[in-house]
């Protein structure tokens, strides 16, 4: 006669009971560990309620006082300034981890609201990167071919060969006014050096511009001519002897379309060129999101008890273990 089954339906119905106790004494450890905390918070009601109290109103003054504001300024560096604007912005970061006071005061910066950074990146573009200019074009084709164009755009050589730059300094509290970023503005186009090249650059673009016109009042003069001679009826002359051809002409035409253009453009330099460092725009008082920005009246409630649960319990641990250690020695 075969016993064994009957052992194991015995086995299984010991393993089942065994299982049901163990659960039974983990939701009743739930229990105990529910009900101590609620008891641990009414007999230290007090002063966690003093905690959360003074937790909220810290963190709500907070919240209103720390409020750091980003201030944009988006600038063309011109005559092949992009090394020494960097370098000014650098230097400027340097006085500001010292706390250099004087020498804000000194190129018309106030101290309130104090600048608590400054940086510089470029905008990003890579057609204005090779627009109108072959050789940043093949340049960026040969760096390419064995390389991401994405990081190419952003590698430490490249940045600063584009026409547009975003400087970014934070203040600790709201601009009246832009007087701040135009301070920052004139000590970046004070320069003996640059204000040389700036000089000598400008005559050039007037000179430039002057001769061009020059040559479109003759351009314009030999197709009058040209204009008249064929409502005459003629159709060759010696002084049309350029023009036999209506190639000669087309050439002609284009000619005074690319002086003309060339002027435009000129023009539009001559304004850009009127400072070392262009502002393109101003921004100021944006106020900057952190993931923390407006909730430290909550957050700081919540921290002030863990820190007092994490001190109360290391308090009861050591409180503990002295006395064991006690009991020991006793006992030795």
């Amino acid at each position: 006669m075969n016993t064994q089954a009957p052992n194991n339906q015995g086995e299984q119905e010991i393993d089942l009971v065994q299982i049901s106790k163990k659960i039974s004494a983990f939701f009743d450890g739930i229990s105990t560990s529910i009900f101590r905390g609620i008891q641990f918070f009414i007999h230290n009601l007090k002063v966690i309620s003093l905690l959360v109290v003074i937790g909220f109103g810290v963190g709500l003054f907070l919240d209103k006082t720390q409020k750091q504001f980003n201030n944009e300024i988006i600038v063309k560096p011109n005559f092949e300034s992009v090394d020494y604007l960097y370098s000014k912005i650098d230097l400027i970061q340097s006085k500001i981890q010292t706390n250099d006071t004087a020498f804000f005061k000194a190129i018309g910066i106030p101290n309130s609201p104090k600048i608590t950074k400054i940086s510089i990146e470029p905008i990003i573009d890579v057609f204005k990167f090779v627009n109108n200019n072959e050789q940043n074009l093949e340049v960026l084709k040969l760096i390419t071919a064995n390389s991401d164009l994405k990081s190419i755009v952003n590698e430490k050589t490249t940045v600063k060969n584009y026409p547009f730059y975003s400087i970014v300094f934070i203040t600790n509290g709201v601009l009246k006014d832009e007087q701040t970023a135009k301070a920052l503005l004139n000590y970046f186009n004070t320069s003996p050096y640059y204000s040389k090249i700036q000089k000598r650059q400008l005559a050039n673009i007037a000179q430039r511009i002057k001769e061009n016109n020059q040559l479109v009042t003759q351009i314009d003069a030999v197709l009058n001519n040209f204009s008249n001679a064929q409502s005459a009826g003629y159709q060759k002359s010696d002084k049309l002897v350029y023009y036999n051809e209506n190639t000669q002409l087309n050439d002609i035409i284009k000619t005074k379309d690319g002086l003309l253009r060339e002027n435009a453009n000129l023009k539009l330099e001559l304004i850009i060129a009127d400072k070392i460092v262009k502002e393109n725009s101003v921004v100021i008082n944006i106020l900057e999101k952190e993931a923390i920005e407006g909730k430290l009246k909550f957050i700081l409630p919540i921290l002030f008890i863990l820190i007092y649960l994490l001190t109360y319990h290391f308090k009861k641990f050591y409180q503990r273990h002295s006395e064991i250690e006690k009991i020991n020695k006793l006992q030795s």
